[in-house]
């Protein structure tokens, strides 16, 4: 086997040394690759003891870092605001974008229990009606459904509201011919009035006379006639009072296949933010992240130099060398990178759960209060005129 060179103690970096070349043309990315393949194998014991690696692994590490980093970011921005995202376009990256948080999610959220309350949402209200037939109470409407609701094989309908109501008492009120309902038909022959044709006689009355003499229509209708209602159990109606023919009952009711499918017809695209996979995110740019940024991504290539390290040196727990042998420290290598990048992706998630809306909301609001107390501790002078 041809002997492979391993590092030499510097490199030079050139666009297509990294695995997918997502940095390759920034300028500071190039800058600091050789930088931090110096670093990494510099910590790794350079130059006291040869590193089996070479300079492609240590950009490989690098641009790892840079990946995971942003990964980490953005990933929490979408956590952050994925309700507010949810809906949007595709169309331009977000990563300098400063997400604006709105109400649309909550209210699309909202908008289910509006279909179910008649007052909104996106399932289609269907109108119907069946003809009353003289003394017959009992109606079927998933029979009505069948025939005349379009169905698809499967569906059904629900029945939302059925408009059954009394005459209003207003249309009993006042016959202007027959002079019903007002009972002053009487004072007006009195007054010498009642011999005026047509009968279409007023006389000035306070409104509440008016909502009294309603008021008296409905409670006569209540107590002495039969109440309007209806029974309505799985789709099977039944009328009161007893039909007398002649007239129609108007109903809403919905399909259940358009309650129940799980798309919405007006988020629905190849160009809408429909999960986390879709929101346009990209690769960080590395020249736009700040020292803090860099420091963690420099930690970060070290550990994964310091896994791939181990791993090679894993493939053999010693070299035998004259009248002696050398263990190699690949399993120590591997537990101590495992536990250095577990503590920085910590430390990561926990500096952007501080940086949250929510973290942010409570810090601002314990500053409020802090101030406060501290002014309510100011003496206040007294001035004297």
């Amino acid at each position: 086997m041809a002997n492979i060179i391993i590092w030499t103690g510097s490199s030079t970096f050139a666009t297509g040394s990294t695995p997918f070349g997502f940095y390759d043309t920034d300028s500071s990315f190039q800058l600091d690759a050789d930088k931090v393949a110096k670093f990494c194998a510099t910590r790794l014991g350079y130059p006291l003891v040869d590193i089996e690696l070479q300079s492609g692994s240590f950009y490989a590490a690098f641009e790892e870092a840079v990946t995971v980093y942003g990964n980490e970011v953005f990933n929490f921005k979408v956590r952050d605001n994925y309700l507010t995202l949810e809906g949007s376009s595709t169309g331009s990256a977000l990563n300098n974008t400063v997400i604006n948080p709105n109400l649309g999610g909550i209210i699309r959220i909202a908008e289910n229990y509006g279909s179910e309350a008649g007052v909104g949402g996106f399932v289609t209200y269907h109108t119907g009606s069946i003809q009353l037939n003289f003394n017959q109470q009992m109606y079927d409407l998933n029979d009505w459904a069948t025939q005349s609701a379009s169905l698809a094989a499967g569906d059904s309908i629900e029945i939302k509201r059925i408009f059954h109501n009394a005459p209003p008492a207003m249309v009993r009120f006042f016959d202007p011919y027959a002079g019903t309902g007002t009972g002053f038909q009487s004072l007006m022959q009195a007054f010498g009035f009642g011999s005026f044709s047509p009968g279409i006689n007023f006389v000035l009355q306070p409104i509440y006379f008016d909502l009294q003499k309603i008021q008296s229509i409905e409670f006569n209708d209540q107590v002495r006639r039969s109440g309007y209602s209806f029974d309505l159990v799985n789709n099977q109606l039944r009328v009161f009072p007893i039909p007398d023919g002649g007239t129609s009952l108007l109903f809403h009711y919905i399909k259940r296949s358009e309650r129940d499918t799980p798309v919405n017809p007006y988020y629905s695209g190849s160009n809408l933010v429909s999960n986390v996979t879709n929101v346009p995110y990209q690769n960080p740019v590395y020249g736009q992240i700040n020292s803090i940024g860099r420091q963690w991504i420099y930690q970060y290539s070290l550990a994964v130099s310091k896994e791939m390290l181990g791993y090679i040196r894993g493939k053999y727990q010693s070299i035998p060398v004259p009248n002696e042998s050398v263990t190699l420290n690949g399993s120590d290598l591997l537990a101590a990178a495992s536990i250095e990048r577990a503590a920085l992706l910590e430390q990561l998630r926990n500096l952007l759960e501080e940086t949250s809306r929510q973290k942010q909301l409570e810090r601002k609001k314990n500053e409020a209060e802090s101030i406060q107390t501290s002014l309510h501790s100011i003496p206040l002078p007294f001035y004297i005129g």
